[in-house]
């Protein structure tokens, strides 16, 4: 504990001791509530100055993908030094990663997939939503230029990463809705990560791979350019899965793949702050892809300016509280629960995992969204 919370309590176990003498000293009820007053008016503003002081440090944590890039700016521009004196970076590569990273409390807000928050929270992990935020950057990558639907890639092998979690569960998920078994209609194999589908796809040992950005961004680039342009110059950006979401649900184009959830006890206000420095942040990242692209790939080496500046670009993101985007997360978990109940905890969360407190109506994205479409 820090010598200011150290004050801040001693302080106010001196305020009660005073009282508590004021009350058995012989003195009028007037004078003792005289004297109360004086000294209340003196201490307290004392005492709320110190609970205010701002914490040491904070740590963000998330993967190298653009759920990510608006922390990074945030802890770049310093958008959250009334609340905090540092704030630190830290990078998860894959799913255990993270999941270990939140039961041990190794970080204080963290960018995760979806289903992960739902299922944490379901097995009694201390984590909130802060904000939904990645509505789908989903796209198969083939070498061929006219597959237009899931259903093309019939009998093809497919390099998929992080077996039983994003983006295996939306590919299962939309391949069954659109009449196709995975396991039959597919030769899937699974990666452990990203960058292994990427080298697959370098080296011609696969056709296709699913993959997300900026994986996709950082790979067109490496085929572009230097000796990956002869390997394998015959690399596209295929099919969206976002698109292919919408068409089998009957639904908007959009799926809410991932955001920022609060790890611990973290206060209202802290949250409510989290929640307006990062809609904040993924604004100005949106409208400067290329200077953004710089100050990601300061913190993630293994993204290049013009893949994060070209990720920026093609990602649909939308700063939205869980409460703005429930009907969105509830029906997205119906579904992943739908296949495997397991994926989200074995439940639908309750009401209360959609009910924060993190608004704020001047920059609510849900409501500059419904004026838009107004």
């Amino acid at each position: 504990m820090d010598i200011s919370k150290n004050y801040l309590l001693s302080s106010s176990f001196t305020l009660i001791c005073v009282r508590l003498w004021l009350k058995n000293f012989f003195l009028s009820a007037e004078f003792r509530s005289a004297i109360w007053k004086i000294l209340a008016v003196v201490a307290l503003p004392m005492i709320s100055a110190l609970a205010a002081q701002p914490r040491d440090e904070l740590v963000f944590s998330g993967p190298p993908a653009v759920v990510s890039f608006p922390l990074i700016h945030m802890i770049e521009t310093g958008a959250l030094e009334d609340y905090v004196k540092s704030v630190r970076w830290e990078t998860w590569t894959n799913p255990d990663q993270m999941r270990v990273a939140v039961l041990r409390g190794k970080a204080d807000f963290a960018a995760m997939p979806s289903n992960v928050v739902a299922n944490l929270y379901n097995r009694g992990a201390p984590v909130e939503w802060v904000t939904v935020s990645t509505w789908g950057i989903l796209w198969m990558v083939s070498r061929s230029e006219n597959l237009e639907t899931l259903s093309d890639f019939r009998g093809e092998e497919i390099a998929l990463p992080f077996r039983g979690d994003m983006p295996d569960l939306v590919f299962q998920a939309v391949a069954r809705e659109a009449g196709l078994d995975p396991e039959r209609d597919f030769r899937l194999r699974y990666v452990a990560t990203p960058l292994d589908a990427v080298q697959l796809l370098l080296t011609r040992r696969v056709e296709h791979a699913l993959l997300a950005e900026p994986a996709i961004s950082i790979l067109l680039e490496r085929v572009n350019s230097g000796v990956a342009r002869h390997l394998a110059p015959d690399l596209h950006r295929s099919v969206s899965l976002q698109e292919e979401w919408g068409r089998v649900f009957h639904r908007e184009a959009r799926m809410p793949q991932a955001g920022i959830a609060a790890i611990g006890k973290q206060s209202p206000t802290l949250r409510q702050a989290v929640h307006r420095a990062y809609t904040e942040s993924l604004q100005w990242c949106l409208a400067h892809p290329e200077e953004a692209g710089q100050i990601v790939a300061r913190h993630l080496k293994q993204v290049s300016p013009e893949a994060a500046a070209r990720a920026l670009e093609v990602s649909p993101m939308e700063a939205l509280t869980a409460a703005e985007a429930e009907e969105e997360l509830r029906f997205f978990y119906q579904v992943l629960q739908k296949a495997n109940p397991a994926i989200v905890g074995g439940k639908m969360p309750p009401d209360d995992f959609f009910r924060g407190d993190v608004g704020d109506e001047e920059i609510s994205g849900g409501e500059k969204r419904a004026r838009e479409k107004g």
